[in-house]
């Protein structure tokens, strides 16, 4: 009697591209992507034509802020802490030297700035600075605003900057909401100045 062939069995490979399917699925959504940060800043709108003969600045109206390669913070030729630069950058921003800033709780030095809307913050730094000392350098002085606004709001309205500037955000056109943030806009002017990045020590 012939014995019967053999029959090799086969794998059932019908439900592999559903698998391989699901696990694509379940790797995409499970996996976290890396989001590149950034600084949250409002570049100002590009002038159309350059201003011939730009108003002199007196130099105690500059608050200048060195970073060099190693990282060390040098603010008005004095070495300085990080810790210490937003205080410091508060003192010359609300200084009010000469007493137009109602507003504003200042020394009155006569050797700081004349008043907020004339305080420039002056920003240089190094090539081989690393990006986390100078967005940290940047971060303090963008709080030393925010504090100062903050207190501002507080005096005047017993609510702090950021409640005040979403009212104004969801608020009507010609709205008291809008007035008062506006006021505080121009009591406390954003002015940093930022230099293109050179070799500085």
């Amino acid at each position: 009697m012939a014995r019967k062939k053999r029959e090799i069995a086969e794998i059932n490979a019908g439900s592999m591209a559903d698998i391989a399917f699901l696990l694509l699925i379940f790797f995409l959504v499970t996996t976290t992507m890396d989001i590149d940060k950034g600084l949250n800043r409002l570049l100002p709108p590009m002038e159309e034509e350059p201003i011939d003969n730009p108003p002199p600045i007196k130099d105690k109206n500059i608050f200048v802020v060195v970073i060099n390669a190693n990282n060390q913070l040098l603010v008005e030729n004095e070495y300085m802490e990080i810790s210490e630069l937003r205080e410091s950058a508060m003192e010359f921003i609300d200084n009010n030297g000469d007493g137009s800033c109602v507003d504003c709780g200042g020394d009155q030095s006569p050797t700081s700035s004349d008043n907020p809307k004339k305080a420039i913050i002056s920003i240089s730094s190094d090539r081989g600075t690393s990006y986390d000392m100078y967005v940290s350098v940047t971060n303090e002085l963008m709080a030393a605003y925010h504090e100062l606004r903050d207190d501002l709001c507080m005096r005047r309205w017993g609510k702090d900057y950021d409640t005040i500037k979403e009212e104004a955000q969801d608020a009507e056109d010609d709205s008291e909401a809008k007035d008062r943030y506006k006021y505080v806009q121009e009591v406390y002017p954003l002015l940093l100045s930022e230099a293109e990045p050179k070799s500085v020590g």
